[in-house]
């Protein structure tokens, strides 16, 4: 009700007794029932003359209810046109999706393959420090190293 709790509507009926007092409450109570049953009646008289004036020029409610079905089959028909696929980039976005798998499997391909191709390198080049110790060993002597 108006986005209206109801701690709220009991502070606002709160105020109300407080500004007019307890033996003027009913009798504004009984009149604002008065008004929204007034306010009511006329709405609904003039829906009736609406009704009865769309009947007098040929519209009934069964043809209304056709024309009303008929313009919202045609809208969502615009829609469905204009709009069409509602994503565009599907296509564009799986494409580089596949692309993207198949560097990555070709990345990690090459990281397996090389890794397994630069250990005989280390190791070759381990061997290699390794002789050239031994080398400069027996030409000068014992290295001294420190601990």
């Amino acid at each position: 009700m108006f986005g209206i709790g109801g701690g709220e509507l009991i502070f606002i009926m709160f105020i109300v007794l407080m500004l007019f007092g307890a033996d003027k409450v009913p009798e504004m109570a009984r009149t604002m029932g008065k008004a929204m049953a007034q306010l009511k009646n006329a709405t609904n008289d003039i829906k009736n003359e609406i009704q009865k004036g769309a009947e007098a020029n040929g519209f009934d409610q069964n043809m209304l209810s056709d024309l009303t079905s008929n313009i919202n089959s045609e809208i969502n028909n615009a829609k469905s046109n204009l709009l069409g696929d509602s994503n565009p980039l599907k296509g564009i976005s799986d494409n580089f999706s596949t692309e993207i798998d198949k560097v990555k499997s070709t990345v990690t391909d090459e990281n397996t393959s090389s890794s397994s191709a630069i250990d005989p390198v280390k190791a070759d080049a381990a061997k290699d420090e390794i002789h050239k110790e031994e080398d400069i060993e027996d030409a000068i002597g014992p290295i001294k190293r420190k601990k």
